[in-house]
C-alpha cells in the first residue's frame, strides 16, 4: 500500500458540474469509482485508505447521489460516483445522475483511471457493458475490479466468476476484491502506484 502522509478527507459532495473542485494545478491524479448501485464502490474506497467511515456505505442501494471528491494525499484524489441501475428513483433523477456522471467523465482532465466495479455473484450485466463500451469509446482508461468475491464460498466458484468476467476483456486481468478480508487491496494499490509514478 502507498503511504498516506495525511488523513484522507472529503473535499466536496457535488450535485452539479459547476460544484466540481478546480482541476489540481500540481499534476495530481484523480481515480474514479464506477459501478452499479450497491456494488461496493464506497467499501472499496474505504478499504484502500483504511478509514471505514470516509465514504458512506449502506446496504440500501442508491445512497451515493452526488459525486464525492476525496483528497487522499498531495498527488491523489479518489472520486466516488453515483451507482447506476437503481430503479427506485424517478426517471428525471436518473437522468440527472447520468448527466452528472458524464459531465465528470468527459471533461475532467485530471481523471487518470476509472475503477469499473462488477459484482462477482452477478458478473457482467447490460449496464456494466454499456459503461465499459462508453469508456472505451471516449478513450478513458479503466480497470475492472470484481467485488464481493468472498460471497462465492469455494475457490472453484471464484475462479469461474473471474474467468467469465475475463472473457469480455481484451487486455487486462480483472482484479478480485473483498471488503471483508481485504483481498486485492495490495494489488489495487500497485495499479494506483503506476499512475502516481507517471506524474
Amino acid at each position: 500500500m502507498v503511504a498516506i502522509d495525511v488523513a484522507p478527507s472529503l473535499i466536496i459532495s457535488a450535485a452539479r458540474a459547476e460544484q466540481f473542485p478546480l482541476e489540481p494545478s500540481n499534476g495530481s491524479s484523480e481515480i474514479a469509482f464506477l459501478g452499479r448501485s450497491n456494488v461496493g464502490k464506497s467499501s472499496l474506497l474505504n478499504a484502500l485508505v483504511r478509514q471505514p467511515g470516509l465514504a458512506f456505505t449502506s446496504a440500501r442501494p442508491g445512497c451515493t447521489q452526488h459525486i464525492n471528491f476525496f483528497q487522499i494525499d498531495d498527488s491523489l484524489r479518489f472520486v466516488d460516483l453515483p451507482g447506476y441501475g437503481y430503479a427506485h428513483v424517478s426517471l428525471e433523477e436518473r437522468g440527472r445522475w447520468k448527466k452528472l456522471i458524464e459531465d465528470y467523465l468527459t471533461k475532467r482532465e485530471s481523471l487518470e483511471l476509472s475503477f469499473l466495479l462488477v459484482d462477482a455473484r452477478r458478473g457482467w450485466m447490460d449496464m456494466d457493458r454499456e459503461l465499459k463500451a462508453w469508456l472505451e469509446f471516449h478513450n478513458r482508461r479503466y480497470q475492472v475490479i470484481v467485488t464481493k468475491i468472498d460471497k462465492l464460498k469455494s475457490n472453484y466458484q471464484q475462479q469461474t466468476a473471474l474467468a467469465e468476467i475475463r472473457e469480455e476483456l481484451e487486455d487486462q486481468e480483472p482484479m478480485p476484491f473483498s471488503a471483508i478480508d481485504g483481498r486485492g487491496v495490495r494489488e489495487i494499490w500497485q495499479t494506483i502506484s503506476k499512475i502516481k509514478n507517471k506524474q
